[in-house]
This record gives C-alpha cells, structure tokens and sequence, in this order.
C-alpha cells in the first residue's frame, strides 16, 4: 500500500451525521520515566494504541518518550498522559522547547545524570560485593581462613575479623545481612520499588524479575540467619545467600552503567551536530557591530562574519565573498565558494574570506534545526522488525516466572537426591538470567547509530520504516534534470527559419520575454541567455503555462507558442522545416525548443543541461548492487536517450508529464518491484509519495523533500548508493541484534534451569547468571555502535 493509502487509512474513520467537525490531528511527544526493558515499553505502547482517538503510537525505550499522533477532537494530551500513568510509569505534559538544540540539549544532560548516576551504584554495590564475598568466607569454610582459597585481599579482611570478639558465624550473618539491607535499599532500590509498582498495576518486567529472584535469596537467608533451628528440624542446612545477593545487584547495575554509557554513544552524532550551533553573533545595529546571543538575532538583521568564524544563522549573503566549510551538514569534504546573493547556512565553517549577510530563517526554522528535529524524529519512530520483539516482550516475564517455578518444582520433587538449595540456587539463576532488555533495545540502537551516521555524509533518513523500506530496493527511478544533470540548463543553439525578419537577438528576445514569466528551468536558461546579452524583454498578454508542454502568449502583437513538439502538435503547427535540426539537437543531448508566431514555425532553442560529474559513477555503483536504474524524463526521447548513454542507464521513459511519472511507479511497483524515487522537483513530489522509498536531492525544492523519506543534503548522486547500503547493513545489525537477544534466552534459561547438570555435574550460579545477563545487553549495544565505523561510500 502506498504511503498516500496508508495515510488516508489512518485518518479515517466513521463520522455520524451528529458530528460534523473534522478530525483534529496532533503530534506530540510526551516524557516517560521509569521504563527499563522491552516489557515496559511494550506495556506503554498497548495501553496508548487502547485510547479512543490514537492513530498512531511509538514509544521508545531509550529515548524515555512516547510519539503520539491523534485526533484532539477525540481525545487530549492530560487524558494521554493519564492512560500512561495508569500502567504505572510517570509521565508528564510535554513542554515546548523553543528549538530542537534544546530539546538535545536537556537529552544530552539527562543522560550524563543518568550515567553519572549508575556509576555511583555500580562502584558502591561493586565494593560491598567484594567485602560481602570477604565476609561470607568464614560461613563457607568454616574456622581459620585457608590462604590457598581466597585472596589476599579477602585473606586480609577476614584475619582483621577474626581478632574481633564477634567475629563468630552467626554474627558475621548479622553483619552480612545489614550490608545487603543497605545494598538493596539504596542501588537496588529501583528494582524492587518499580516491581511494586508492575504489581498494583498488575503487570511484571525486568525489574519484577530481579526483586522476586534476589527478594526470596534475601528472604531465605534472613530465616536462616534468626530461626536456623527451622532448616535444622526439617534436615536441611541452613544456608545463607547475602554475597549473591548483593553481588547480583552489583553486576547487574555494572551492565547497567555500561550499558548507559554505550547508549549516550549512539546519539553522539545528533549530540555534534547541536554543538555546531554558535553561541553568540556579530549583528550591526544602529551602524555598530556588536556580539549578541544567537537567540537575539531576527530575522533581516545584518550579520558580519570574518574568517575561521562559524556562520551564526542561516541567510544570503550582501557583500564580500570566502569558502564555506559544509561538510558537518552535506559530508562534502571541499570548500564551498560563496559570493553576492549567495545562500550561506548556520552552523558552516567560514574559511578564508569575510563577508556580511542578512539573516533570514532562524531558531526553529533554520536548515540547522531542521536537521536536528528530523534526525530526533527519526531516532523515536520503531521499524516494523521492532514488532515482534514487542509481540515477545508481551508475554516473557510471566512465562519465565512459570518456568523459575517449574524449575524449583522439577529439581525438588521430581529430581533424585536434589537439595532444596539446589532447587532454590535454580530457580533464582532462571529469574536472573532471563532478559527482556536486550530484545528492547535491539532494534531502537542500531536505528539512533544509523540515523547519526547517515548524517554525518549528508543523508537525512525520516524513520524507522523507511530504512527498513530502503534495504530491500529493488529498482531505483531516477528524474532527469537536477537529479542526472546538473538543473541548470543553458542554451547553447539558437536557430531560424530562412527568410525570418528578426535577427537572432531579436528573435531570442522575443521568445525569453515569454519564457519570462514561466518557472521551467528551460525557461530560465532562455531568459538567462537574453540577459546576458542585455537584451531588453517585452511586456506579454495572455500568458499561459501548459503544463509538461510550454508556454503561450501576446509578444509586440504577435501570439507566440514555445515549447515542444506536443505544444506544436496542440495547435497543428508543422515541424517539417526543422526535424533533421531537432533530432541532431536531441542526439547530442539537447533539448530542442520549438518557437512559433502566428500559427507557422519560426525558429528553434536549443538548451543542454550539463549532466553532473558523479552521475555516471553513482549509477555504476547502483548497478552494481543488483539494482534495475530507470530515468524518467519529460524531455524528447532522444535528449533522454542522449543522456542515459552517456550515464549508463539502460532503461528509459521520456516525455512523461508529473502524472506520468506516478503512473511508471504503480507499474513497477505492481509488477513486484521495491521503488525508490529520486527527484529534486515540484513535479517529482507525487512520485516521491506513490514510490516505496522517496529519496530528494536535497538542493530541490522544499515541497520534494518534504514528500521524500530519505534527503540527500549533497546534491551528488552517489548518495542513493550510500543509503541503500547504510539501510541494508543496519538491517542485517538489527536482525543480528535480535538473533542474540533471543538465543541468549532460549540457551540461557534451560543452562540456568540445569540442562547441562546430567551430563557435567555443573550448576550455573545465580550470580554468574546475572553477570551473564548483564552482558547481555552490553553485547547488544556494542554490536550496533558497529555502524558508526561502516563504509558507505
């Protein structure tokens, strides 16, 4: 379905013949704290998609928001936040930044909060786990410390201990248990008060299966610690498990730690391009030049820039000239020559010259913003792959808490010889092993390094979805002019009819005072070669533009018809004169453009537009993907042929008009084929849409990158290669991520239950198990972080 379908289909819905308004949407993105793995988020997403008026929900682990498209006539953001509140998360209205730096800004804060935060837990329940193991030993062997068996570390403390008077098993338990109570209440804290929380809303998670595991070790050992008498009369042992405790605590906040410092790597891309923001800029005001903060500047002031300055806001430049640095924004590595009336955007490097300009988007509406805010967007929207994890995530902690209880059951009732601690000591290594987050954070990871890493060469990708689309193109469309060529045509030919009254500047004069008030590029080239000569331009009367054909009108009298043979045909005018002209005109790759007066043909344009450089080597490399390349043109067949010769293309359309365009791209599309359009046009914009991946040079117009899914900041083809490659390789990093993160748990969990005991005799601690899942998600996380290193050139 296309994207145009898809959207019509959301929007609809049934309305009464009581309610006549129509529907309101809204976006917003509202905070969420406290979800911690992909049951969480999952959670939070079925409980938005729930309320009467959602279209459209992604909410975002890692980012700690929900993205919510509604319909305000339906539904509120206060009864949103309230929907999410009620799964036991805390959410709040979202606040309106001024900008998108802003915005970053407070993320890139909140996540060195979070990071600093962990590493305090970590470093604390790391220290109390080694003085716990310490402290344990004497439990374990019992008497003098053997040197052999511990450490020297652990010897040393232990000694200390044993000159103390208390220094006996019952109180080294007290003492244990105290050091554990002060370990859960405060780095572990969150776990238990988070699982309260999942069960008031009835709902478990990760953390719900962290508490019961260390609670019911806690619990156990607390018992055997004041009524050991308990254990004995049953013919058990009493054992006491305060080191796993505080241990798995410890390791699990040490992944964690880890895990939030790989995450802040991950957006470390989005994070460069907020710094490339200036703080202050050099505005004159009232003929003084004075240094004001950025947000001070409006637009139309003048601004002054010297060299090795970086350019404040966005504008056109009014005097001087220098190169500019873009390479932070586009990925171009050469200097950009500037000069009067130039555009210049915020954040670029000036580098030799000094020059001044008028400020004219800025804050939120600058090129800098934008970027930003359609990278975060992206990073917050979930690809389709991201559903199954969801679908899993759903049902994986209470299927785990049945199987921790199988697992007791099995090893205590139907196992010969089994202890009661063995079946304990397996039932927790289960808990503890099984991790929802990895599967949580699979997909959203390698999506925030790809989407960074596609900018830092100038490829702006809008989601989730459309990168998915983009790693399984099939065929790739390419529009002629501005996207092959350079969109700047120029004439090259001007010829007229034997026995013509006009001279060839008259005649060209003529005809550019028509193509005046036309917007066509060919249009432009004329007016622009007239100009040049200093030719002065008649008024025109009844001016009309013929859409894909040409242009009409009054000129000094006469009614002049310019365009091609289609606009010729229209008004039967004969073309017979000058056929042989026009085809060695469009075998060179010209196009030729027939000028009629009165009714008969008196003349013909030639205009070329100079085909880019990187064409030729961008459509190789397509190619050599596997990947069928078709050019759409609206020029004549031969001025197309010409040119995809020239390019390597082999398979052509011309002479198609914007509808036309459209209807190539259902036919491929309907015979099978995954479609990206590549334009840079107003009359690309509906191809863009009806395409499957809609790809806007990002030179073109606004309208066609707003219409695209992917913009190419470069106005070099070879970007469309890079795209399809960073998609397909952050495709096969998500599919590798989600691999992992099942396997882990499907060989995990059985390990832990004591699959491998018949056969090794081996039993897998519950504290090897929650190293083991705290590597989990560090695994996952640094496989993603791969992409910041993929070649895409």
């Amino acid at each position: 379905m296309n994207k145009v379908a898809l959207l019509e289909q959301k929007v609809a819905r049934p309305v009464s013949t009581e309610a006549s308004e129509a529907i309101q949407l809204r976006r917003v993105t509202i905070p969420v704290q406290g979800m911690t793995c992909a049951a969480c988020q999952s959670r939070v997403q079925r409980a938005v998609q729930r309320e009467a008026g959602v279209f459209d929900a992604s909410v975002h682990l890692m980012l700690k928001q929900a993205v919510i498209t509604y319909d305000s006539a339906v539904t509120s953001e206060a009864s949103l936040v309230e929907a999410i509140n009620r799964t036991g998360y805390e959410a709040k209205p979202a606040t309106q930044s001024p900008s998108s730096f802003d915005d970053q800004l407070g993320q890139d804060r909140a996540q060195e909060e979070e990071y600093l935060l962990a590493r305090r837990k970590a470093l604390w329940s790391g220290a109390a786990g080694l003085l716990a193991m310490a402290l344990s030993m004497p439990l374990m062997v019992g008497g003098e410390p053997d040197s052999h068996a511990v450490g020297f570390f652990m010897l040393l403390i232990m000694k200390v201990a044993s000159w103390l008077s208390f220094a006996t098993p019952v109180v080294w338990s007290y003492v244990l248990m105290g050091l554990t109570i002060a370990v859960m209440g405060s780095s572990g804290r969150h776990f238990y008060v988070r699982a309260w929380s999942a069960l008031r809303h009835r709902a478990a998670d990760m953390n719900t299966l962290i508490a019961v595991g260390t609670g019911a070790a806690f619990v156990h050992s607390v018992l055997a610690t004041v009524i050991p008498e308990f254990f004995l009369n049953h013919g058990v042992r009493p054992h006491v498990y305060y080191e796993a405790v505080v241990m798995i605590i410890a390791l699990i906040q040490t992944g964690h730690t880890l895990e939030v410092r790989a995450k802040r790597q991950t957006s470390a891309a989005l994070s460069r391009l907020v710094a490339l923001q200036p703080r202050t800029a050099r505005v004159v005001r009232e003929t003084v030049e004075i240094d004001v903060p950025v947000e001070a500047v409006r637009s139309g002031d003048i601004v002054v820039i010297r060299p090795g300055e970086r350019i404040a806001v966005d504008g056109h430049i009014l005097s001087g000239k220098s190169s500019v640095d873009e390479s932070m924004l586009t990925g171009e590595a050469m200097p950009v020559e500037k000069q009067l009336g130039d555009r210049v955007i915020g954040g670029t490097i000036n580098k030799s010259g000094a020059f001044r300009y008028q400020a004219t988007t800025v804050g939120a509406d600058s090129v800098l913003a934008h970027i930003v805010k359609l990278m975060r967007d992206a990073q917050g929207s979930r690809a389709p792959i991201q559903k199954l994890a969801d679908q899993v995530s759903a049902v994986f902690v209470p299927i785990v808490m049945s199987l921790a209880l199988a697992t007791f059951v099995a090893w205590y009732v139907a196992v010969d010889q089994a202890s009661a601690m063995q079946a304990f000591s397996a039932a927790i290594a289960v808990l503890i092993i099984a991790c929802p987050c990895a599967m949580g954070l699979a997909v959203p990871t390698a999506m925030m390094v790809a989407t960074g890493r596609g900018a830092e060469q100038g490829i702006l990708i809008k989601g989730g979805e459309a990168l998915q689309r983009a790693a399984g193109i099939t065929t790739v469309v390419l529009d002629k002019t501005g996207t092959i060529t350079e969109g700047k045509p120029a004439v090259t030919d001007v010829i007229r009819a034997k026995g013509s009254k006009w001279s060839d500047r008259e005649f060209l004069r003529l005809v550019a005072s028509l193509e005046a008030l036309s917007e066509h590029p060919v249009a432009e080239a004329i007016v622009s070669a007239a100009r040049e000569q200093m030719l002065p331009l008649a008024e025109v009367e009844s001016f009309e533009s013929m859409a894909g054909r040409g242009a009409i009108g009054v000129v000094e009298g006469a009614a002049i018809l310019v365009g091609n043979k289609g606009l010729m045909s229209d008004y039967a005018v004969s073309l017979e004169s000058f056929v042989d002209q026009a085809d060695r005109f469009a075998r060179a790759g010209k196009t030729p453009v027939y000028v009629a007066v009165n009714g008969k043909l008196t003349g013909l344009v030639a205009v070329a537009d100079p085909i880019k450089g990187t064409s030729h080597e961008a459509i190789r490399q397509l190619k050599q993907m596997g990947l069928t390349v078709v050019m759409l043109s609206g020029d004549h067949e031969r001025t197309a042929q010409a040119v995809a010769s020239q390019v390597g293309v082999d398979r052509i359309v011309a002479g198609v008009l914007p509808e036309g365009k459209v209807a190539e791209i259902r036919r491929l599309r309907e015979a099978g084929e995954v479609v990206a359009m590549v334009g840079d046009g107003i009359n690309d914009a509906p191809a863009l849409a009806q395409a499957d991946v809609g790809m806007a040079i990002g030179t073109g117009t606004d309208i066609a990158i707003e219409a695209s899914d992917v913009t190419l900041m470069r106005g070099d083809l070879r970007g469309v290669a890079s795209a399809i490659r960073l998609a397909k390789k952050t495709m096969l990093v998500m599919k590798q991520n989600l691999f992992w993160a099942f396997i882990y748990n499907v060989v995990g969990i059985p390990i832990a239950a004591g699959a491998l005991y018949p056969f090794t005799g081996l039993m897998l601690s519950p504290v090897l198990a929650s190293a083991t899942m705290a590597f989990s998600s560090v695994s996952v996380v640094m496989n993603s972080l791969r992409l910041r290193r993929v070649q895409i050139n």
